[in-house]
């Protein structure tokens, strides 16, 4: 069944509470005819650890925000997460909820494992907006995920600020960018649901070679992907990394 503005599938995105970038990133990358709707992943835990496996923990309760909207796919954005469960927990969640809700559920983790699957990349450089501990967990969830971690770049953050990845500008993204200076990478990913990386990745779709994707644009892919039924292809993919769908629009608009 569709629905007035998403004849081509509606999407249901999972956001962290305080996430002022995903859902504005999800919609800018939205094909014609796909829309999403947004729930929001929420916890009173004192900690940011404890708040990320929670949101997970609770995904059963956030997706009952949907009702019976007729949701082609979800979309949970938050990388975190999936670091601090692993991989077997990780699998084991989402496959069944999407056994369970009766469609394609999927996480910005696995998404970014099936981008690089579909670039035939296995060496990656990250940029990490992340602490040194939660910078850590990632690194083993990608190694434990098949993937080489070849260079790891931080982007630069304001700690003051009401949340440090959610304010970041695209100018830090862009600096911590052209500081990688490794040519092994066959593909780099901008880490982080929270870090605003569209502008960058319109300015540097490549990088030393290698396609420059973010775990948002890896999600909005796969999402669309998976609602439409459609095969992972790296053709669509270096599309969608060259913004040739959505580019305009977001310059347009931001």
């Amino acid at each position: 069944m569709s629905v007035q503005y998403a004849p081509n599938g509606l999407i249901g995105l999972l956001t962290p509470q305080a996430n002022t970038t995903a859902e504005i990133e999800f919609a800018a990358l939205m094909p014609r005819g796909v829309a999403a709707l947004v729930a929001r992943m929420t916890s009173a835990c004192p900690t940011l650890e404890s708040r990320l496996i929670e949101y997970f923990e609770r995904l059963d309760d956030t997706i009952a925000q949907f009702a019976n909207a007729p949701i082609a796919a979800m979309a949970a954005a938050c990388t975190g997460s999936s670091y601090l469960i692993g991989p077997e927990r990780e699998d084991h969640l989402f496959n069944a909820l999407s056994t369970r809700f009766g469609c394609p559920v999927t996480s910005a983790g696995r998404s970014v494992v099936a981008a690089c699957e579909a670039l035939s990349a296995r060496r990656i450089a990250l940029l990490s907006p992340y602490s040194d501990s939660l910078t850590g967990e990632s690194i083993k969830y990608w190694q434990a995920r098949g993937l080489e971690v070849v260079e790891v770049i931080r982007v630069g953050s304001d700690a003051a600020a009401f949340h440090p990845i959610y304010a970041i500008r695209s100018d830090a993204t862009q600096v911590a960018l052209q500081s990688l200076t490794t040519d092994r990478a066959q593909a780099i990913v901008a880490l982080g649901t929270g870090m605003p990386s569209l502008a960058t990745l319109l300015e540097y779709p490549q990088w030393r070679g290698a396609p420059v994707f973010s775990c948002m644009l890896a999600l909005a892919w796969n999402a669309v992907r998976l609602a439409q039924g459609t095969p992972a292809h790296s053709v669509s993919l270096l599309d969608v990394i060259a913004g040739k769908d959505w580019g305009a629009r977001f310059r347009a608009r931001f």
